[in-house]
């Protein structure tokens, strides 16, 4: 018989586990996650839209119009419903996209553009002033286009990280030639704030077939254009 020492011997710590196998197993369990969060909040959206033109239409009475102060309040009901429902699916449409696989044409424009939306609260919480100087239908091509939303979040992460409070940052995208250039300049030069910042933007980087250059406040990739 073997020993209840020997059995848990052969169990695998906690420290035995390596980083890149975790997190696998937690983006894996992202998407799903999100797709329930995305149907236990909209139940109840659609249900307060319903019940909000219930409630108008009672409103209206004998006059057949809604008083004009309580129209005022509806019509910002109708506005806050609506924006969370475009907030869940922002953050759906970029958490669950999958890109068309390893090896192939990716829409830098547009994943730059999503990756900003789904950061505007973290640019406004650090009271910064992001300029888009993002050309239209840039495309990249990587070794793994699922990818790329996450990877632009951590470059602007760090520009985020960086630049002062009420400071601007600049995100461009644009084509040169036979690539594809996303240049994000913070306007700090100080150090970094977190000294693997960089080592691991360049890893995973080149992981992807991207060229970086890094140099203080200026992060800029390029990618080989589709």
């Amino acid at each position: 018989m073997v020993s209840s020492m020997a059995m848990a011997s052969n169990v695998p710590s906690v420290q035995d586990v390596s980083d890149p196998v975790v997190g696998a197993a937690r983006y894996d369990a992202v998407p799903p996650l999100m797709d329930s969060l995305l149907h236990d909040v909209r139940n109840p959206l659609n249900a307060l839209a319903i019940h909000l033109e219930v409630l108008s239409e009672k409103l209206k009475g004998e006059s057949g119009q809604v008083p004009a102060t309580q129209e005022k309040n509806l019509k910002a009901m109708r506005e806050q419903i609506a924006r969370v429902d475009g907030l869940l699916k922002l953050f759906s449409d970029f958490i669950v996209f999958r890109g068309a696989g390893p090896s192939g044409d990716a829409p830098l424009s547009d994943a730059t553009g999503k990756a900003l939306d789904v950061l505007g609260h973290e640019s406004r919480r650090r009271r910064l002033q992001v300029t888009r100087a993002i050309d239209p239908d840039v495309q990249a091509r990587m070794e793994d286009t699922t990818e790329l939303g996450f990877f632009l979040v951590q470059v602007l992460m760090r520009a985020f990280q960086r630049a002062e409070p009420g400071g601007t940052v600049v995100v461009a995208v644009r084509a040169e030639g036979p690539q594809a250039v996303l240049e994000v300049v913070d306007g700090s030069s100080g150090p970094e704030r977190a000294a693997d910042t960089v080592a691991a933007l360049t890893l995973r980087a080149a992981q992807l077939g991207i060229e970086v250059a890094i140099q203080a406040g200026t992060c800029r990739l390029v990618f080989p254009r589709a």
